[in-house]
């Protein structure tokens, strides 16, 4: 239950080679592989600023999938109608944060073989470049996003962080190694062909449980805080910032409240990774391979990893918590229940899992 207006933009469909951030037309090289920190602009008409300042000088705009060198965050006035008051400097400016992903570009050596799992030959596996352009496998297009993209003659794309399922792999046509990928829950049934090297292979270890000792857990998020908090007892052993609920309903009916329900309850359902989608036809979303997903409420309410934004700390989402990637992991491996890491889904029934309760400071 995740905002971005029409978040259609984010899902893929078309018929592009596949390709790992190209150079972008008519603004510049962009930066060479490498592990230092990077951003990915996540919108279109961002400006690029002389000093971390909206009413600065404007260098230059830049548009959605731009990358640029993250050099460090600063801290500087915000954009009219934001709150958030970080700024990201890089060699030729600043860049208003929630704007920009937080990005690596790792390329990996691709795999000789698929193992033998329960679910067939694969393996889970996350994007670890700022993002891949895909072909589709099946067409026509299935989601509405892909549909989308596709009357827009936009190539598909998976951007930082999203996990995705791997279950074959073929030499593209310029040598290079491809695999296929899909989402085994929550997709329109949309499979995609994409560069091998763009996908760092997730590990079982990856989804142990941690302190899977101690019983006495409860993760608490404030929605007028924004914040995430995650108890042993009565010990803090977990803070981030989180982004929760907007104060709109579906149809976007104004709430006296974050859109985040009010309460205590328990997860009863985790995934490392599912297609979300809903809302209306012109306000709905279409978000695939979100990943680190744990489902604490009826109505498909989940703290989960986010690509779209990187404005915690406010609220942004249709009910959801938002959390940056690394965040979300900790709270998925955390919690109750302990997810294998093959099937990656399990439900549990009442009384469920590790409860999330939600309040107001």
């Amino acid at each position: 239950m995740l905002s971005r207006r029409a978040f259609t933009r984010a899902t893929g469909a078309g018929l592009a080679a596949a390709a790992l951030w190209p150079r972008l037309p008519g603004e510049g090289a962009q930066p060479a592989p490498t592990a230092e920190p990077l951003g990915r602009v996540v919108q279109s008409g961002v400006e690029l600023k002389l000093r971390p300042d909206p009413d600065s000088q404007t260098l230059g705009v830049l548009s959605e999938d731009s990358v640029v060198r993250w050099l460090r965050e600063v801290v500087g006035p915000p954009p009219r109608f934001q709150m958030n008051w970080r700024w990201v400097e890089t060699p030729d400016g600043y860049l208003f944060a929630p704007l920009v992903q937080p990005v690596l570009d790792v390329r990996n050596s691709p795999l000789p073989a698929l193992p033998q799992t329960e679910m067939g030959p694969g393996l889970w596996a996350e994007v670890s470049v700022p993002f891949v352009d895909l072909t589709l496998h099946n067409p026509p297009a299935r989601s509405p996003g892909l549909r989308a993209r596709v009357q827009q003659g936009e190539p598909p794309r998976l951007y930082y962080s999203q996990v995705v399922w791997i279950d074959e792999i073929r030499p593209g046509e310029d040598g290079t190694a491809r695999y296929r990928i899909r989402e085994p829950y929550g997709s329109y049934g949309d499979i995609f062909w994409a560069a091998a090297e763009a996908f760092r292979p997730l590990t079982e270890e990856e989804t142990t449980p941690l302190s899977p000792q101690v019983e006495d857990k409860r993760v608490l998020v404030d929605n007028t805080r924004q914040t995430l908090s995650c108890f042993e007892g009565g010990s803090e052993v977990f803070f981030c910032r989180v982004s929760t609920g907007l104060p709109f309903d579906p149809q976007g009916n104004p709430l006296e409240r974050s859109s985040t329900p009010l309460g205590s309850r328990p997860i009863w359902r985790k995934l490392v990774s599912v297609h979300m989608s809903g809302g209306t036809t012109g306000g709905g979303w279409d978000l695939p391979a979100v990943s680190w997903v744990s489902l604490f409420s009826g109505n498909g309410v989940a703290v989960h990893s986010t690509f779209w934004h990187n404005n915690f700390g406010m609220t942004m989402s249709r009910g959801c918590v938002n959390a940056q990637p690394e965040d979300a992991r900790f709270v998925f491996r955390w919690t109750l229940p302990s997810v294998p890491y093959i099937p990656g889904d399990v439900t549990v029934s009442m009384p469920g899992g590790t409860r999330v309760e939600v309040i107001e400071s």
